[in-house]
């Protein structure tokens, strides 16, 4: 997969036990195979929902990436800008924390936020 995450999740023994059973019978190529085609499915009956809060909440969706020639001319306009993604949102290592802090609103990711600490820290209550 292009860009995914690792997380955590606990499960029954008698859950994982199921898992382990369907995926030596072949029906999947690993638990990780099961899982990520359970949420998948699941994901699909609430596509409408999804798309709703999409529209509605001017979200992308997908990977958004910010470069710091962007939020430079930002900040030459006087602007600042809201960041709505569902997926993962970059903030590349060369933009500093007084560049995000002079252009940067509000992000709100739904997803992964990838940024250096030091701009995440000085965002702060500006990350939703």
């Amino acid at each position: 997969m292009a860009d995914s995450e690792k997380i955590t999740i606990n499960l029954s023994v008698v859950d994982l036990g199921k898992i382990d059973l369907l995926v030596e019978q072949g029906y999947f190529s690993s638990r990780s195979d099961l899982i990520r085609t359970a949420i998948r499915d699941k994901l699909s009956n609430y596509e409408g929902a999804v798309s709703k809060q999409i529209s509605t909440h001017s979200m992308g969706v997908g990977v958004f990436g910010v470069t710091r020639r962007e939020l430079e001319e930002l900040r030459q306009k006087g602007l600042q800008k809201d960041f709505n993604v569902v997926g993962l949102m970059v903030i590349p290592k060369d933009v500093t924390p007084e560049l995000a802090l002079d252009t940067i609103r509000l992000i709100r990711v739904f997803g992964s936020l990838r940024a250096p600490e030091d701009v995440k820290k000085a965002l702060g209550d500006r990350i939703k």
